[in-house]
């Protein structure tokens, strides 16, 4: 069985397993303290909550799943190549399993859920493919705005109509040869509206010259996408700070091996800057020294909190295993700009406040359009915690220590799998964290909770 093929099996017998199988399935552990309400028949549950212990101490090794981001963009260039063999260690998480799912069945109406990525990616491969398709996702995702996309795609020639509200999905897309040519559009929206753009301008006649106008927010991102095209054998260069030059030359097929992921490392530098325990150490597995992934800052951030990363191996494209080590932080202040990584915002939100450390954080413009407003869910839920975190410009959060009488109730995730992530290692803190719909991890990050019991948290 081809791996895109076991990939749809797992998918399609999630559907219909019940809650003690699913429980097996995805959270891998055989206890936990929880309540629930329903299962449906997609396996998703509704309304568990979990009761969160840290341990007193951690010496812990962890495969990390594979980049997300990095799959998504692989599969996206594996299908435009017309490449018969699955990149290795593709991510099982549902963002990625969406797109395996769509592009291995391609239904006449295509359900992304709640996969962003997905829903920009496939937009782009649906309107140089053949055939016509529904795309749509989840209530939520039908009011996050794709106008941007889909004007440039109309502009280079696409036929795509709304099938309701003017600039948000469900979207009718009628595949065909698109010319390409010279495109502006703003570098202050999603980056995935732009990669979208860019992983498919190498099947345009013309090709691609995009220029980006305003601030470029998440450039690292764009980068990442940059440097997978020329894996594959196209070209694609910026040719001026705000211009990106692609020729149109086809995607060659190539084995590729996807690294481990940074967004879902993040999580344990916070829990290594979090514990009491001097003596903690946490193995990471497969990560890279020098990493395309923006996300890989991370390890520079916590070093200023006290974390230390040692590389097994700094052989560029290397997988190997990251040791981290808690050293004395006396830091009193942070100050960053996360314009260029905005999936790291909520660990270090959660992971300052947590640590007493003050903090001003600038270029968040875009949480407030992911799977929910992440200026608005930090501030509600540390409040409950008892920080009392304020936003300026929809753009920035910051701290001036100031606090607040906790209110004991649990943490909400708000559907958002970054959320739940951020605030569990909180536990470490304050014993009996709770944490409401820890199911949401999934879409990142499914053995997050897994990973943790065998830290020593108990849930």
């Amino acid at each position: 069985m081809s791996h895109a093929s076991s990939k749809m099996a797992e998918i399609e017998e999630r559907q219909t397993v019940g809650y003690d199988d699913y429980h097996a399935l995805l959270l891998g552990f055989p206890f936990f303290v929880c309540t629930f309400a329903s299962c449906t028949n997609q396996g998703i549950i509704r309304n568990m909550t979990y009761t969160i212990e840290g341990p007193h101490h951690i010496d812990t090794t962890i495969e990390l799943p594979a980049g997300k981001s990095i799959s998504n963009r692989a599969l996206i260039i594996h299908a435009l190549a017309g490449q018969q063999v699955m990149p290795l260690n593709l991510s099982d998480c549902d963002d990625t399993e969406v797109i395996v799912e769509a592009l291995e069945k391609m239904p006449e109406t295509i359900n992304v859920k709640a996969a962003g990525t997905a829903m920009r990616f496939m937009t782009a491969y649906l309107s140089v493919g053949e055939g016509e398709h529904v795309i749509t996702g989840t209530e939520r995702m039908k009011h996050r705005p794709i106008g941007v996309l889909v004007d440039a795609l109309r502009y280079l020639g696409a036929d795509i109509r709304y099938e309701g509200e003017e600039g948000y999905s469900p979207l009718r897309i009628r595949g065909r040869k698109l010319e390409g040519g010279r495109l502006e559009m703003p570098g202050n929206v999603s980056s995935q509206f732009i990669s979208a753009l860019l992983l498919i301008a190498p099947t345009l006649s013309n090709g691609l010259e995009l220029k980006l106008t305003d601030t470029i927010i998440s450039r690292p991102y764009i980068d990442l996408t940059l440097c997978m095209m020329r894996d594959f054998g196209a070209v694609a260069e910026w040719s001026d700070v705000d211009i990106i030059n692609v020729m149109a030359k086809p995607y060659v097929a190539r084995p590729y091996v996807i690294e481990s992921d940074w967004s879902a490392a993040s999580y344990w530098y916070e829990i290594m800057a979090l514990s009491d325990d001097a003596e903690a150490t946490v193995r990471l597995t497969g990560l890279m020294d020098g990493s395309r992934q923006g996300d890989s800052v991370v390890k520079y951030i916590f070093s200023l909190l006290g974390v230390k990363t040692t590389f097994e191996t700094t052989e560029p494209g290397v997988p190997t295993t990251v040791t981290l080590h808690r050293r004395p932080c006396m830091l009193p202040r942070l100050e960053y700009d996360f314009t260029g990584a905005p999936d790291l915002a909520q660990t270090l939100v959660v992971c300052c406040a947590l640590m007493g450390i003050k903090f001003h954080f600038k270029g968040l413009a875009s949480l407030k359009i992911k799977e929910t407003d992440r200026i608005e869910a930090l501030k509600t839920e540390l409040r409950k915690l008892g920080y009392m975190i304020h936003d300026a410009n929809d753009s920035e959060l910051y701290w001036d220590g100031e606090r607040c009488e906790p209110t004991g109730e649990p943490i909400d995730t708000h559907e958002d799998h970054r959320m739940a992530m951020a605030f569990a290692p909180a536990a470490l803190k304050l014993p009996g964290l709770r944490v409401n719909n820890p199911e949401v991890v999934s879409k990142s990050y499914p053995d997050f909770w897994r990973d943790l019991r065998q830290a020593g948290f108990t849930l």
